[in-house]
């Protein structure tokens, strides 16, 4: 059987979850089961696709009985495929953490009914856009996952979080309509929007066609990836949803958008031809991002500043060409998912606790909570790039491959990435310090929560159990990131090469265009083959 013929069920099993939900929604108990039940299949059946592609090669599935160019194709590769096993961990730990905090507060925060449905809905157009294989399709998982992210994110209703949902819609409707401006001008000038078919015949349009094209679809995933300047929507959104929102969003939805630019990149406008302005953009991206991140007081705003900062490692690796850049990026894409989510569901634990997620408000958390205090701390220096976690491994390889590179723009942006790094440490010493070391009687204005030592429940097992889950997942990484590394090298050198992904959906007998991809031979630093 051809596994990837499995592969729509990543979507399907999703959405019948929200049906389901929402169907049972005068049942919580009930709601609560059936979505973690589904959710938990669905990762199971992503890491059969993984283990699939990583010994069979990229595979693809046609929908409806129509053949491309002209059906809607999923295509499942080693990229595709890890992307949506680390997704679908962060989804089920922080559906499980939602839920605790669900139980512990009455539902208050939340309908059940609302969220459980919309949630799957999210997870579902998260999968989709992983596997589609044209452009359309990928616009319609976009679509997707921004209306459910557009409930989720002004659930309770409050002033706060509606102005925040404005902003955010206006965003995304923005980007969604230059994106979908960018399709129809692809559609109008080759007659397709298969991406397999687009690798070989935008290669046969003229130059400035081509990078018109191209600058419009950089442009609108640049703006749901938040790199700068178009970042500017992330620090005033994210902070303003609850703790679960919060933390699902920082760990997927950039990362949509940057997988967006990588299959961009590597599949359908290969070669350096915009290498030196995105490099310049990953450059500005780390050191505004990291300096707005000093800047804060409120935890939930420093970390959405470094999640916009580390966008630039990832864009950095893309940028450089080679099969070392590109694989270090992918490794960083899922240490960075991990890490970040890890930190925004802490946070929610540390504002649960201390009564404040701001700094000025917080003291004493580790002599309150030691437990609270290791799980901030073992991902924060993992976000830090503090040896020997998976952060260290991730930036390590990328700058590896920039010195390797040894354009003096490249090694600016090695010493920009030492520099961010640097200032992620300082930005995250300054939290640990003040918040879990201080007294609480020496915060600026203590949060009255602090004085009661004697308050229980106020860290539900249910919340702190997936939460300690992730950290641990996120220290696998760095256990593993041998194997890790690798298949990041095999997803590197099988996009750069397209030779698999394009023969997988058009047919041995496609002719794949040639790359000028700049040191795609170049052999993988930091680990992998």
């Amino acid at each position: 059987m051809n596994i990837a013929s499995l592969a729509p069920l990543a979507v399907v099993l999703p959405i019948l979850g929200a049906a389901l939900t929402f169907a049972l929604n005068r049942n919580p108990l009930a709601q609560r089961a059936v979505s973690i039940a589904l959710l938990s299949l669905t990762l199971l059946l992503e890491c059969w696709l993984l283990a699939s592609v990583w010994t069979t090669g990229t595979a693809s599935v046609t929908l409806g009985g129509w053949q491309p160019p002209f059906g809607v194709v999923m295509v499942v590769d080693q990229f595709s495929s890890l992307m949506l096993v680390v997704s679908s961990v962060i989804s089920l730990a922080v559906l499980i953490y939602a839920t605790g905090q669900g139980m512990a507060d009455g539902d208050r925060e939340a309908p059940v009914s609302i969220f459980h449905p919309t949630y799957l809905i999210l997870v579902a157009g998260v999968s989709n856009a992983f596997l589609t294989g044209d452009l359309f399709n990928l616009y319609v998982g976009f679509e997707i996952l921004l209306t459910a992210s557009y409930v989720l994110m002004t659930l309770g209703g409050t002033g706060p979080r509606i102005r925040a949902g404005v902003t955010y819609v206006v965003v995304s409707v923005v980007s969604s309509v230059l994106f979908l401006i960018a399709i129809a001008m692809i559609y109008g000038a080759t007659g397709t929007i298969t991406m397999a078919d687009l690798a070989i015949k935008l290669a046969e349009l003229d130059p400035g066609t081509r990078n018109l094209l191209h600058v419009m679809l950089l442009v609108a995933f640049g703006i749901k990836a938040a790199v700068f300047p178009l970042s500017f929507w992330l620090p005033d959104s994210y902070p303003t949803a609850p703790a679960p929102v919060t933390a699902v969003f920082a760990g997927l939805l950039t990362k949509v958008g940057v997988y967006a630019m990588v299959r961009t990149e590597t599949l359908l406008f290969p070669g350096d031809t915009l290498n030196t302005p995105l490099m310049v953009v990953a450059l500005l991206t780390m050191l505004v991002g990291i300096l707005g991140a000093i800047a804060q007081s409120d935890i939930k705003r420093l970390l959405s500043f470094t999640l916009v900062s580390h966008i630039g490692y990832m864009v950095f690796g893309l940028a450089m060409s080679s099969v070392a850049g590109l694989a270090a990026a992918v490794f960083y894409v899922a240490h960075h998912i991990t890490v970040q989510t890890s930190l925004f569901l802490v946070t929610g634990l540390i504002e649960r606790r201390g009564g404040s997620s701001s700094v000025d408000r917080l003291g004493g958390l580790a002599k309150l909570s030691p437990l609270l205090a290791l799980l901030f701390f073992i991902p924060a220096m993992n976000l830090a790039g503090i040896p020997p976690f998976s952060g260290f491994l991730g930036k390590l390889g990328l700058l590896q491959a920039g010195i390797a590179l040894g354009t003096p723009l490249a090694i600016t942006l090695v010493v920009g990435g030492v520099v961010t790094s640097l200032l992620t440490l300082l930005a995250i010493a300054r939290v640990w310090n003040r918040a879990f070391w201080r007294k609480p009687e020496d915060a600026d204005y203590p949060a009255a929560v602090l004085k009661d030592t004697a308050a229980v429940g106020l860290l539900p097992r249910t919340m702190v159990g997936p939460t300690a889950a992730l950290v641990v997942f996120g220290v696998a990484l760095t256990v593993f990131a041998g194997p890790l590394f690798q298949l990041a090298g095999n997803s590197a050198e099988q996009m750069l090469d397209r030779t698999a992904y394009i023969h997988s959906v058009l047919g041995e007998n496609a002719k794949v265009p040639g790359i000028a991809a700049p040191g795609a031979s170049t052999p993988l630093q930091g680990g992998g083959k």
